[in-house]
């Protein structure tokens, strides 16, 4: 699928992101020669934000829609959590694990607020990128620097990261082991 997908107007996307009314993102990817679908996921609209909009280049002055502004969906901003696949590599998925893995993030829905949100997919992402199922909260500390520069005016950052993982494991999301341990639901 690549890292990110091409999209429409900029301000509209950023508009609908800000009005939630951003719908489920469908995409598929197949074989040309034999037209066989290879993957086909979706990405539920709880999890777009405005992180994972790109702005592009305004359309030179020669171009038919002059200083039209575009935008791309960075796919790498998106938690693993938020690709749901209905078919993975040509294998068609189980139904009631393509329905678990919609359930498991829904409440991500409740939260309105971008900003809130936001900050929940980056420790999501924190720690998907430790690649362990099993991970203690120095291994997302590790990813301070990282989350300080998203978000700047956050200054009490690791305060932030224990917020979001309290969260996430009142929630059902994580497991908190204990000793400062989490394990993925």
């Amino acid at each position: 699928m690549g890292k990110k997908i091409v999209d429409g107007a900029y301000n509209t996307m950023v508009e609908r992101l800000r009005e939630s009314h951003t719908p489920n993102l469908f995409l598929l990817n197949y074989d040309l020669p034999t037209w066989q679908v290879v993957d086909f996921l979706v990405i539920p609209k709880h999890f777009f934000v405005e992180d994972i909009i790109e702005k592009r280049k305004a359309l030179a002055q020669t171009a038919h829609r002059s200083g039209w502004v575009g935008c791309n969906i960075l796919l790498q901003n998106i938690p693993l959590t938020g690709k749901i696949f209905i078919i993975k590599n040509k294998t068609v998925e189980l139904k009631d694990k393509v329905r678990a893995e919609w359930k498991k993030t829904l409440f991500l829905r409740e939260e309105k607020d971008l900003g809130a949100k936001g900050w929940l997919l980056d420790v999501m992402l924190s720690f998907e990128r430790i690649n362990r199922k099993e991970f203690s909260l120095e291994d997302v500390y590790r990813f301070e620097d990282y989350l300080s520069q998203k978000h700047p005016d956050n200054h009490h950052v690791k305060d932030k990261i224990r917020q979001q993982l309290q969260f996430l494991r009142n929630k059902g999301y994580l497991e908190f082991v204990g000793r400062g341990r989490y394990r993925l639901a």
